[in-house]
């Protein structure tokens, strides 16, 4: 592995040699994936796939897909992790910072005679033996565009939709910091193909379940605002998942809504995992850089966007994150 900087534009030219030259390419994205993750992986299955070359594609159990990704194409191509290449000779991970990430799948990482890192979180491990780690990129989906680009491949309209899933998950819908001009003229080129941009919004940041709604309201309704740190939080417990019926996927853009809060810069929801564990979201407005206080947790992500996991209880976790602030 190679744990040093490298330009994000020598090691993109170096990754696309090694994907030219490969007879199959494993391709695979940190578990429980987002839109960043998922449409990353999926834009350069559908390019490798329609240029007749060799591509397998999955995630880590628990291999399910939350509900609002549904209309993200190509979802039935994936294969189970059961199915996954154990010693694969090229892998490529996507938007995963660090090898644990890749729960049951890390064995194959490991056993990867070429092991390609594509990301954009400056906390990267870069556990790779070629990591394209541009921390300047709003999205991963970004990095593989580039990619995309030097294998001189053309994009279809499935990876349109997949980069376009991408590019709009991690910009907030073009409402983070991270939107800039190419991500507008990212966004433009990508229209070009046939990108159904109305049904992605419903469906990815507008539609859900009644139960979900009611679960929202019981979380809303916990919610504690921490005024002299100007932190608010909640948290999503197993036993509200059971009250409600909902499970925990459909619960990622609950914190979108958390951080709506006027009076706080950073907010927090503490999801509790069916295995008692918590998974901790944290979303900063102001000068905060969440990053940092992930990251001394064993986590990471971006300044205004970053997450670890917590084996504490939750008031124990919510005082880690006050303490830090």
């Amino acid at each position: 592995m190679n744990a040093e900087w490298e330009d994000p534009r020598a090691a993109l030219d170096r990754a696309a040699k090694v994907i030219e030259d490969a007879d199959l390419v494993a391709l695979a994205c940190h578990v429980n994936p987002d839109g960043d993750a998922l449409g990353s992986m999926l834009a350069l299955h559908h390019t490798l796939l329609s240029d007749g070359r060799r591509s397998i594609a999955s995630f880590p159990e628990p291999f399910v897909v939350a509900p609002h990704y549904r209309d993200l194409p190509g979802l039935d191509l994936l294969v189970p992790p059961s199915e996954f290449p154990s010693a694969p000779d090229v892998m490529i991970t996507f938007d995963c910072g660090s090898m644990d990430r890749l729960g049951g799948l890390q064995p194959s990482a490991e056993a990867a005679k070429e092991l390609i890192v594509l990301d954009h979180h400056v906390s990267n491990d870069r556990y790779g033996t070629i990591n394209v780690i541009d921390q300047h990129a709003a999205a991963t989906g970004v990095v593989v565009r580039d990619l995309i680009g030097s294998l001189g491949l053309p994009l279809t309209d499935r990876s349109a939709v997949a980069i376009y899933t991408a590019l709009v998950c991690d910009t907030g819908r073009f409402q983070y910091e991270t939107t800039t001009p190419e991500v507008f003229a990212l966004a433009g080129e990508l229209l070009q193909y046939d990108v159904p941009v109305a049904r992605l919004s419903r469906t990815l940041f507008e539609e859900h379940r009644f139960a979900y709604i009611q679960l929202l309201g019981e979380a809303l309704a916990n919610a504690v605002l921490v005024s002299e740190k100007r932190f608010v939080w909640t948290s999503v417990t197993q036993k509200m998942l059971a009250h409600h019926d909902v499970n925990v996927e459909e619960v990622e853009g609950l914190i979108d809504i958390v951080r709506r809060t006027l009076e706080a810069d950073v907010a927090c929801v503490i999801k509790e995992e069916a295995d008692g564990t918590l998974k901790v979201s944290l979303r900063s407005v102001g000068d905060t850089d969440v990053q940092c206080i992930a990251s001394a947790n064993g986590g990471g992500g971006h300044r205004f966007a970053a997450g670890f996991s917590s084996s504490s209880s939750i008031a124990e976790t919510a005082e880690i994150i006050l303490a830090a602030l």
